[in-house]
C-alpha cells in the first residue's frame, strides 16, 4: 500500500515538474549578457512570443478603459422602459462580512450593506436589475467587482442586496439580470 501511495505521489510530483518546464519559454534558458544590444533584445522578445503559446505580443494588448463586453441582444420591446436589457439568467451567491473593508477589482472598498455586486465582464459602474424569479422580488445593484470565481456561477451580489431578493437564506439561488441604461 505505501509503495502505491509513493507512487501516485511521485507521478504526480514528476507531471508538476513536466507543466512547470513546458510553462517555461525556450529563451530564458538563453544566458543574458550586458552588452546585449535592443536589437537583439528585441529579438529574443519576438522569439519568446513564438515558442510560448498564448504569450500575447504588445500589438493585441486590450485597453481596458476603453473596453466594452459584448452583450447578447435577448430584450424584447415590450415598451417598458425600466425593464432593461435582459442579459441572461442563472445562479447568484452572495458575499459578506468575510470580504467586508477589502478592496474590489475596482479600487473600492467592498460594502456588504451596500447594494453592489460581482460579474466576470460586465463594466465597472454598470447598473442591473437582479430579480428572483421564485418570489418576484428584484434590487439594482451597481457592478465594482469581478467575479464569481465559482463554477456555474452568474453573479455575485454584496449580502445588502441577497437580502433584498431573499437569497441569503439559502446561500444562493437562480436570478435574471437586465442590464439598465444609466
Amino acid at each position: 500500500m505505501d509503495g502505491i501511495c509513493f507512487n501516485i505521489r511521485h507521478g504526480a510530483l514528476r507531471g508538476f515538474a513536466f507543466a512547470v518546464a513546458l510553462a517555461l519559454p525556450a529563451s530564458l534558458s538563453a544566458p543574458v549578457r550586458a552588452d546585449d544590444s535592443a536589437d537583439a533584445f528585441a529579438a529574443n522578445f519576438a522569439g519568446m512570443a513564438k515558442a510560448a503559446p498564448g504569450f500575447a505580443a504588445a500589438s493585441h494588448a486590450v485597453n481596458l478603459s476603453s473596453f466594452t463586453p459584448p452583450v447578447e441582444d435577448q430584450a424584447a420591446d415590450d415598451g417598458d422602459d425600466d425593464a432593461g436589457q435582459v442579459i441572461g439568467s442563472g445562479v447568484a451567491s452572495y458575499y459578506g462580512r468575510k470580504f467586508n473593508g477589502r478592496p474590489t477589482a475596482s479600487g473600492e472598498r467592498f460594502d456588504m450593506n451596500a447594494l453592489t455586486a460581482a460579474h466576470k465582464t460586465l463594466p465597472f459602474g454598470s447598473k442591473v436589475r437582479v430579480t428572483n424569479p421564485r418570489n418576484g422580488k428584484s434590487v439594482v445593484v451597481r457592478i465594482n467587482d469581478r467575479g464569481p470565481y465559482s463554477h456555474g456561477r452568474l453573479i455575485d451580489l454584496s449580502r445588502a442586496a441577497a437580502s433584498e431578493i431573499g437569497i441569503v437564506g439559502p446561500g444562493s439561488g437562480t436570478v435574471e439580470l437586465a442590464l439598465l441604461d444609466d
